[in-house]
């Protein structure tokens, strides 16, 4: 979505320069970048080069991104493959790669005129491995405050700076006369020169002028008594004689918004969203009930009045969108509230460090509450976890406070989202971020660090290394039996894990004796019906079936889900599992045709409740497809494998030992019929090929207050 032309739109000198495409040698231009500070309007020179190129119909595609992230760039290169291709957005790496390879020039007829347009990016690095093909008839535009070397070498490059004297004047004239207001010249020019021909300052101001009436003799004299707040971009963008009033015209928008109905809200709501992801920030978000609470708190409301409405938000976020504070556009849920880099900046800036404490507290608890146990809608968990990280890097030490409370649950919430994504890898580099942080500010022996470190084991575990996993678990095991005991919760969930990944390395039987000794453990200390009992019982029939028994596990499956279905209920994610593997092992027992039977019930069942892309409908459709074979149909084998390893190339992406799996059954079912031998010894490779399969786990928690991951 190309922003809108602004009003009152300067046609600049440095617009005639953007469009000068051929080089004084002759040859074509084919990366230009705009560099600037915040604010100078290289965004708007931008869009108006895009119409313009589009309308005079020198390009056949023209993508434009906002490139604030790596994520963001990769997103953006992932829908418009998507849109041309056919790929799918949801395997976004992949997806990514599609497109920039479709740029690729032609030899042949068809040619391929595109531009692309990176805009506002934030970090050069950004772009490694990510920029656009060079090719004769492919253009690239970048908009950044960035002005490396790395950036700009080997590429035009156009400085935009502020509005001439001129232009700031014609801008100001023009805005005001549009409300029908016509001020003396001499004060327009006045008040563009004390606002340093900034154009993102004089369109507040304008706005400011518009709404209120006030006249530009007395909006200069507030000027004058107000003290000035720094707003500075990054050091490497800003030009070295840069004036720095425009926070001032911000000051008096939000002064000015605070006071409209509903009255007090405008900017503590302003000052949430300073906190979190400028491209997009999802309703759900700021329309949570913490937040409402802490506009109460914030707002002076007493508690007997009741925290703030949903409605009060509303009306809230459409008086900044007003005043062009933010972006307010409500029909796009998930990146409903946008708000500029510099006004966060600004916003932050100005606020004390336990008025940012509170409010940064506030976003996480907004953020878990809004994002959902089980992520069927992948763009929601994606612009959530973006504004975790934005969050995080705003106000680490808010979160990372220590002491009793801990670390926020966000910061585990986000770690969980990154490996249910399939960003296995991603999950392991991050929880090894959290523990060296959890070791700089909470003791070795807080439950916070005792969750990272359980967390950091599991996904080691999901990224291939089971070893390894088993390994970390054992040391944790031994923290936690010194610590908490052999019958405290956390111990008991840390042997569960260590048991689990000790058969994926490649002892079966020690992993089903390990978990008969957990179980006894379980029923004594926290009863039959618990649920870390039951998924303990899940996995202990299953490292039964993998030692050699699949008749006595396919007997422990069948009773362990009567158990679930009472305890659970049938569409519970423990018991869809459990029926998954009750019908496996009925198979491994010799009845591959029940095993066909019962899986295509339970994949209808989780295609219904989990959806068709979540991992464990993958699962289910990996064993359907492998006992479809077993059950003497190897070409509908193929055919399903085929659909399933396309399904989770997309979802889960090349890398994820679940995507080898499919590949490799589907490399075996093309060179012969899918009928393995009836019993096949468990190999060190088993989670990689045959065996995939979800296993549930027992909670991991971060702690007191904290949220459970499984």
């Amino acid at each position: 979505m190309i922003p809108r032309r602004a009003d009152c739109f300067q046609d600049r000198a440095v617009s005639r320069e953007l469009d000068r495409a051929v080089a004084d040698g002759g040859t074509v231009v084919l990366y230009q970048v705009l560099t600037g500070m915040g604010g100078v309007g290289k965004t708007q020179l931008a869009a108006q080069y895009a119409r313009d190129t589009w309308d005079r119909q020198e390009a056949d595609l023209l993508v434009w991104i906002t490139a604030a992230s790596r994520s963001a760039i990769v997103t953006g290169y992932a829908q418009a493959a998507g849109e041309i291709l056919g790929a799918d957005p949801a395997a976004p790496e992949t997806a990514a790669r599609a497109f920039l390879a479709w740029l690729e020039p032609r030899s042949g007829p068809e040619k391929r005129r595109w531009l692309v347009v990176l805009d506002d990016l934030a970090n050069p690095a950004d772009l490694r491995g990510l920029w656009p093909p060079a090719g004769p008839l492919g253009r690239t535009l970048i908009t950044t405050r960035r002005r490396e070397a790395a950036l700009t070498r080997g590429r035009k490059v156009v400085d935009v700076g502020l509005y001439t004297p001129d232009e700031a004047r014609a801008y100001l004239t023009e805005a005001l006369a549009d409300s029908g207001r016509h001020e003396p010249p001499d004060q327009v020019a006045a008040l563009a020169g004390e606002l340093g021909h900034l154009p993102l300052a004089l369109a507040q101001a304008a706005a400011y002028l518009s709404d209120t009436g006030l006249g530009i003799a007395a909006y200069r004299e507030r000027l004058a008594e107000r003290a000035l707040r720094d707003l500075l971009p990054d050091s490497s963008a800003l030009p070295d004689d840069y004036p720095e009033p425009v926070w001032a015209a911000w000051a008096l928008s939000v002064d000015r918004a605070d006071r409209l109905p509903p009255a007090g809200l405008a900017r503590p709501l302003l000052e949430l969203a300073a906190l979190l992801d400028p491209n997009g920030i999802p309703a759900a978000v700021l329309g949570d009930a913490a937040v409402r609470t802490g506009l109460s708190r914030a707002a002076g409301r007493p508690e007997t009045t009741g925290s703030v409405g949903a409605d009060e938000v509303e009306g809230a976020l459409h008086v900044l969108h007003r005043l062009s504070l933010v972006d307010y556009a409500p029909d796009h849920p998930h990146q409903a509230v946008r708000v500029h880099q510099l006004i966060q900046r600004a916003t932050r800036e100005g606020l004390a460090d336990a008025r940012l404490a509170e409010s940064a507290r506030t976003a996480g608890d907004a953020l878990v509450a809004a994002w959902p146990e089980v992520e069927r809608d992948t763009a929601l968990a994606q612009a959530l976890r973006a504004n975790a990280a934005a969050l995080t890097e705003c106000a680490p030490h808010a979160l990372h406070s220590g002491g009793a409370d801990g670390f926020h649950p966000v910061l585990l919430r986000t770690g969980r989202s990154l490996g249910d994504s399939g960003q296995v890898t991603a999950a392991v580099s991050y929880f090894a971020q959290l523990i060296e942080a959890a070791d700089d500010r909470l003791s070795r022996e807080h439950p916070d660090t005792f969750a990272f470190r359980q967390n950091h084991a599991y996904w080691r575990g999901q990224a291939g290394d089971p070893a390894g996993a088993t390994a970390a678990y054992a040391e944790l095991l031994t923290d936690q039996l010194r610590v908490l005991g052999p019958e405290h919760p956390e111990t008991l969930i840390t042997r569960h894990h260590r048991a689990r990944w000790h058969g994926e390395a490649g002892d079966p039987a020690g992993a089903a004796e390990a978990f008969a000794e957990l179980v006894a453990d379980q029923l004594r200390v926290l009863g039959p019906d618990d649920t870390e009992c039951l998924i303990s019982r899940h996995n202990l029939a299953r490292w039964r079936g993998n030692s050699g028994d699949p008749a006595g596990a396919a007997e422990a499956f069948a009773e362990l889900v009567e158990d679930q279905l009472r305890v659970l209920g049938p569409d519970h994610l423990y018991t869809l599992s459990a029926r998954t593997n009750l019908a496996r092992w009925r198979g491994e027992a010799g009845d591959p045709e029940g095993a066909v039977v019962a899986l295509t019930g339970v994949l209808a069942d989780q295609t219904r409740v989990l959806g068709p892309d979540h991992g464990h409908t993958l699962i289910t459709r990996h064993h359907l497809a492998r006992w479809r074979g077993k059950a003497g149909d190897p070409a509908g084998a193929v055919r399903a494998f085929t659909e399933l390893a396309a399904d989770r190339l997309r979802v889960l992406g090349p890398d994820h030992p679940q995507t080898f799996a499919t590949r490799h059954s589907l490399a075996s079912g093309a060179r012969r019929p899918v009928t393995p031998p009836e019993r096949r010894p468990h190999s060190r490779n088993c989670s990689r090929t045959r065996c995939a399969s979800w296993v549930p786990s027992t909670p991991i928690r971060s702690g007191p207050g904290g949220a459970s991951t499984s």
